[in-house]
């Protein structure tokens, strides 16, 4: 144990593949252990460096080895795949983990603070009631149609259900009545939680100063600026703002050879929560870009003209993103574009 220089694990919920190195990269350690050994074998394990896949309590596990002694790094499971060598199985997993974090170039995951859990954990909370709800919208208004009854989309005519069914009774069973009374009971239940983790949500972007300077952005209001803050974390694990939007996949795939430059749609990699926050919020500046004559207005009003609503929602995103990395970064206020001088 004491010749292990580099560890990878390949982590399970119950059982765990550990492969060792040494400094030559020789194999010195293939072990299966359980959820418990873990733990044991890893306290009584010298100071090394431990690659570990971003999956599932991964953060947890990385928190928990640092707090042991070890250096920890972790990687997306996309950059994993091309070092495992023969077909997939734990073993090999694990072997191709302990290579490439070893790897130069390869980037690694920054890992969460207990604190930065604690507030993602309000917003997947948040995040599921609304899919529950807008499920359910879908539902009621669905079930309506079986008995010729259609009302508009949007939550606010399924909160006005009361009064649909009021003057539909002739087309509506009493037992009908009975069940969709109760489904209406259920949306208003949902809707309740719903506004309050965005209460408790918005209570803790104020608190942050961080996140009340981002909300000076455009596009950017109490959820995102929360969201993203605790999603980012540590700044200074990227080297630029450009960093954080590939990160975030809010740049061009790429398919170039040669002097043939191609680039396509955006990658999409990352995080899809705070990506769509960051673009359904710069979709709401976009829409009225064009009344407005300051610096980043005209810029937008000009990406929208020539490409699109949708591309410069996400050409926005893209430069909010940055912004925000680089507020993070060096500490410094925001600010906002004057209008373009007159001569």
């Amino acid at each position: 144990m004491k010749d292990i220089t580099v560890l990878g694990i390949d982590l399970a919920k119950n059982v765990f593949q550990l492969h060792g190195t040494d400094a030559a990269g020789k194999c010195r350690l293939k072990k299966r252990l359980s959820r418990e050994k873990l733990v044991e074998f890893m306290a009584q394990l010298p100071r090394c460096l431990v690659g570990i896949e971003a999956c599932g309590g991964s953060h947890h596990w990385a928190r928990t080895f640092q707090q042991m002694g070890h250096e920890v790094k972790m990687m997306a499971p996309q950059f994993v795949k091309p070092y495992i060598g023969a077909n997939k199985n734990d073993q090999n997993d694990a072997a191709g983990i302990n290579e490439a974090v070893t790897r130069p170039t390869m980037k690694f995951v920054p890992i969460k603070q207990i604190e930065q859990q604690d507030v993602l954990l309000m917003h997947r909370c948040r995040e599921l009631l609304i899919k529950q709800q807008t499920a359910l919208s879908n539902q009621v208004r669905g079930l309506l149609g079986e008995y010729g009854i259609v009302i508009p989309q949007g939550l606010r005519h399924v909160r006005a259900l009361p009064e649909v069914i009021d003057k539909n009774k002739n087309s509506l069973t009493d037992r009908a009545v009975e069940i969709f009374t109760r489904l209406h009971e259920q949306f208003k239940k949902l809707e309740e939680q719903v506004n309050v983790y965005n209460n408790e949500v918005e209570h803790n972007s104020n608190e942050d100063i961080r996140c009340k300077e981002i909300q000076k952005i455009k596009g950017i209001g109490p959820i995102s600026a929360s969201a993203i803050v605790a999603t980012i974390g540590d700044p200074h694990v990227f080297k630029n703002g450009r960093e954080v939007s590939a990160w975030l996949g809010l740049v061009p795939k790429q398919h170039s050879s040669g002097e043939k430059i191609r680039l396509s749609g955006i990658t999409k990699r990352g995080d899809s929560y705070v990506r769509t926050l960051l673009i359904h919020g710069a979709r709401s500046f976009v829409r009225g870009c064009e009344k407005k004559t300051d610096g980043l207005s005209l810029w937008v009003a000009d990406k929208k003209r020539r490409g699109g609503c949708n591309k410069a929602s996400v050409a926005l995103a893209n430069k909010n993103a940055r912004i925000i990395w680089a507020m993070l970064a060096t500490g410094e206020v925001y600010r906002a574009q004057s209008e373009p001088t007159i001569s």
